[in-house]
């Protein structure tokens, strides 16, 4: 059975003669203890605060049996990790990579949701297993510019809470440029011609915090911590 918050997504699955419903990760309408293993990929990501996040994980715990099973990806602050590239940063566009940077001016967010933008991977990580009980970042003070940087696709990651650009393809493509789903990663397939583009909210998880966020549930036994390209991912066995 598969849940999604997007109706459109869920509609899909439907076609495909799959078992889906629209909820939200933060309530899911299932029964408590009643499934024997759950899997959640790059849905945590896009909550904005901590508390969101652990919710998110506290949330899926409840609906496992005991003795059940949970796998969780998140998208990494570490997209090189042990000198090794990941697949995200490997998959560039032929045409030197047609990254502009969409315009990449930055979107208002509220101050007390700012996480500071620090200029490496290793000090922000850093920062932020350092102070993860405020979401602010250390360096945030009063009148601190309150903007959101708007990620380059295809490049590390400079911060921890961004904004990646995806492009909504219209219905003046030729028949053979279309999209399924609708909507791709900026620089997944080379437009000829403008589109709107939309920014999708993310948190990306340093080494040891997606790990650390589960250590804190009392429910739960963290059978293994990993990296896969460009994800960090937990296992998880309800106690």
């Amino acid at each position: 059975v598969g849940c999604d918050r997007s109706k459109n997504l869920v509609d899909i699955c439907g076609e495909k003669h799959f078992q889906a419903f629209v909820c939200d990760a933060l309530s899911v309408p299932i029964h408590s203890g009643s499934c024997d293993a759950c899997i959640s990929i790059a849905v945590i990501h896009h909550f904005s605060t901590a508390e969101r996040r652990l919710a998110a994980i506290r949330e899926l715990t409840r609906l496992l049996r005991p003795g059940g099973m949970a796998l969780i990806y998140v998208w990494a602050m570490e997209q090189e990790y042990k000198n090794q590239k990941s697949k995200y940063l490997k998959e560039k566009n032929g045409s030197k990579n047609k990254e502009k940077k969409m315009n990449t001016g930055t979107a208002q967010r509220p101050l007390s949701d700012q996480v500071a933008d620090n200029s490496s991977q290793d000090s922000a990580c850093s920062d932020r297993l350092h102070n993860d009980s405020k979401e602010e970042g250390c360096d945030a003070k009063p009148g601190a510019d309150s903007r959101l940087p708007v990620h380059t696709n295809r490049t590390s990651f400079h911060s921890q809470d961004l904004l990646v650009p995806w492009h909504l393809k219209g219905g003046t493509k030729k028949k053979e440029e279309s999209v399924d789903a609708g909507l791709v990663p900026a620089g997944f397939k080379e437009s000829q011609e403008l589109s709107p583009v939309f920014h999708r909210y993310y948190h990306v998880f340093c080494e040891g915090e997606l790990e650390a966020a589960c250590r804190s549930l009392d429910c739960v036994r963290v059978q293994k911590s990993y990296y896969d390209q460009g994800n960090w991912c937990v296992i998880l066995e309800k106690l």
